[in-house]
C-alpha cells in the first residue's frame, strides 16, 4: 500500500469488519444513548397514573443490578432501532441556543481555549495543553484506521510522537504549524468525501488556537461518519440475530424482575379474552335448546384461541390504544412512536373512507362511478384533513368544512352530467351524515374502520399493509417471535 493512499482504497478497505470501527461506534453513540433512554422513559411515563396488574412480589435489587439493567435496555433499544429503521443515522448533538446546557458548554469551552491562547502567548510559550491536544488528535486519527492500514498507522505514530514533541518543546524547537499541516493532510486522506470542504477550510486558518478548535470540530464530524459506517456494516448481522438477542434480553430482565412484563401479560390476556368471547358467541345456539323442550342446553366446547391468532389480535388492539391513560406493553415499548403514527394513519383513512362512502351513497350512480370525480373528491377531503395529527386540530370543524365543500363538488358534477343538483334537504342530510362521522360510534365510521373494540374483525387493506412490517420485524412477545 502506498503512503499516499487515496480515498477510494480506504473506502474499499472499510468494507471489512474491525474492532476499531466498532470502537468508533461505541464512542460516537454515547450521545445518542441519552436520547434513546428519554424515548423509553417517555413511553413509560404514562404508567404513573395507571394501576398495575397483579404481579409477583417485588424483589430488592442492588444499584449495580439497576445500572446493568439500564445499560442492557439501552443497548437493546439501539440495536432494535438499527434493525427496524433502515435510515437510522447517528447525528451530532446540537443543543438549543437558549438552553442552560448550551450556555455552560460555551462558557467552559471558551475558558479552555482562552487558557490555551494565554499559554501559547507566553515567552517562552508553554505547550502543556497543546501537547495534550495533539495526543487526543493522534488517538482519534488512529481510531479511524483499519487493521490493514499499517503504513498510515506507523506514519501517524512517527510524526505525532508525544515524547519527541515534548523534547522539542523543552528546547524551543517545536513547530506546531508543521504538525497541524500534517494533521490536516491526514484528515483529508481519512475523511469521507462529504467532509472535503470542511477539511479544506482548515488550510485557510493561520492562528493556532482557532485552528485547533476547528480541527476538533471536524474530527467530531468524522467520528460520526465512522460510527454510521460501522452501523451500516453491522446491520446485516444484527438483522440475523435481533430476535434471539431481544428474547434473551427480555428473559434476563424477567429473571431479575418477575413483574417486568406485567403489562405484556395483561395485553395478551385481553386479546385472548376478545377471541374467546367472539368464539363463544358464535358457538352457543341462539335459543339455547330445542324449541318447546325443557331440556337444558347442551354445552358447546369452546376451542382455545390459537397463539398466532392471539398475537394478531393483540397487535390490532395497539392500533386503538389509549396512550394517555394506559401503559404500553413493555416488549413493544420501543415501537410505541411507530404504532402511534400507524394509529393516526388508520384514523385518517377511516374518516376519509366514511366521508366518501356517505357522499357516494347520496350522489347518482353515474356520478359516483366516475374515477376522476372520486379522485378529486378524495384529494379535497385529504387536504382538509392534513393537520389531523396536530393537537390543535378539531375534527368537528374540519368535517363542517368538508361537508360544505363536498356539497358544492357533488352539485357541480351532477349539473355537469345532466342531473338535477342537490336540493336543500339533500344538502342538509349529507352535511349531517358527514358531521356524524366525528363520533367513534357512528355506524358508517365503524363499518369503514372494521375495528371497533370487541366487535371488530380486522383492518382495512391500507392499514394492514402499513402494519405488516412491524409484525414481520422480529417483534418478541413472551419469548415468542412474530415470525414463528
Amino acid at each position: 500500500m502506498s503512503e499516499n493512499l487515496d480515498k477510494s482504497n480506504i473506502n474499499e478497505a472499510g468494507k471489512s469488519k474491525s474492532n476499531d470501527s466498532e470502537q468508533g461506534l461505541e464512542d460516537a453513540v454515547e450521545s445518542s444513548e441519552g436520547a434513546l433512554q428519554k424515548k423509553i422513559k417517555s413511553g413509560s411515563a404514562s404508567t404513573q397514573g395507571a394501576q398495575r396488574p397483579p404481579s409477583s412480589p417485588p424483589r430488592f435489587v442492588t444499584v449495580e443490578e439497576l445500572v446493568e439493567t439500564a445499560k442492557g435496555v439501552t443497548n437493546m433499544a439501539l440495536a432494535h432501532e438499527i434493525v427496524v429503521n433502515g435510515n437510522f443515522r447517528i447525528k451530532p448533538v446540537e443543543l438549543p441556543e437558549d438552553s442552560l446546557e448550551k450556555r455552560v458548554k460555551d462558557i467552559v469551552h471558551k475558558a479552555f481555549w482562552d487558557c490555551l491562547s494565554v499559554q501559547l502567548s507566553e515567552d517562552p510559550p508553554a505547550y502543556d495543553h497543546a501537547i495534550k491536544l495533539l495526543g487526543e488528535i493522534k488517538e482519534t486519527l488512529l481510531s479511524f484506521l483499519l487493521p490493514g492500514h499499517t503504513r498510515l498507522r506507523n506514519q501517524i505514530r512517527e510524526v505525532l510522537d508525544l515524547d519527541l514533541i515534548q523534547q522539542e518543546a523543552e528546547h524551543g524547537a517545536l513547530d506546531i504549524s508543521k504538525l497541524a499541516e500534517f494533521i490536516i493532510g491526514m484528515m483529508g486522506t481519512l475523511c469521507a468525501p462529504a467532509r472535503d470542504e470542511e477539511v479544506n477550510k482548515l488550510k485557510d486558518i493561520k492562528e493556532i488556537v482557532p485552528l485547533f478548535r476547528a480541527m476538533f470540530s471536524v474530527l467530531g464530524l468524522m467520528k460520526v461518519d465512522m460510527a454510521n459506517f460501522a452501523v451500516s456494516s453491522i446491520r446485516p448481522h444484527l438483522m440475523q440475530q435481533s430476535v434471539e438477542y431481544e428474547r434473551k434480553k427480555f428473559q434476563e430482565l424477567l429473571e431479575k424482575q418477575p413483574n417486568a412484563l406485567d403489562f405484556v401479560t395483561q395485553w395478551l390476556e385481553e386479546a385472548a379474552g376478545d377471541l374467546a368471547d367472539r368464539t363463544c358467541g358464535r358457538a352457543l345456539p341462539a335459543g339455547g335448546g330445542a324449541a318447546g323442550s325443557g331440556d337444558a342446553p347442551v354445552p358447546v366446547p369452546v376451542p382455545v384461541p390459537d397463539a398466532a391468532a392471539v398475537q394478531d389480535r393483540a397487535y390490532l388492539r395497539l392500533l386503538r390504544w389509549d396512550h394517555l391513560r394506559r401503559p404500553f406493553p413493555e416488549t413493544v415499548l420501543m415501537d410505541q412512536a411507530r404504532f402511534q403514527e400507524l394509529q393516526l394513519q388508520l384514523e385518517h383513512l377511516t374518516i376519509l373512507g366514511a366521508v366518501l362512502l356517505v357522499t357516494f351513497s347520496v350522489a347518482a350512480p353515474g356520478v359516483s362511478s366516475q374515477a376522476d370525480f372520486a379522485e378529486k373528491l378524495k384529494m379535497t377531503v385529504q387536504i382538509l384533513l392534513t393537520d389531523m395529527h396536530l393537537p390543535s386540530f378539531h375534527l368537528e370543524d374540519a368535517l363542517t368544512a368538508i361537508g360544505e365543500k363536498v356539497c358544492v363538488e357533488v352539485s357541480s358534477r351532477l349539473s355537469l352530467c345532466g342531473f338535477s343538483p342537490l336540493t336543500a334537504d339533500q344538502e342538509t342530510a349529507l352535511k349531517g351524515q358527514i358531521q356524524a362521522v366525528a363520533s367513534p360510534d357512528d355506524p358508517v365510521r365503524r363499518i369503514v374502520g372494521m375495528f371497533g373494540g370487541r366487535q371488530g374483525a380486522g383492518l382495512c387493506p391500507q392499514v394492514g399493509w402499513q402494519a405488516g412490517p412491524l409484525k414481520k420485524s422480529g417483534r418478541v412477545l413472551m419469548g415468542r417471535s412474530a415470525d414463528e
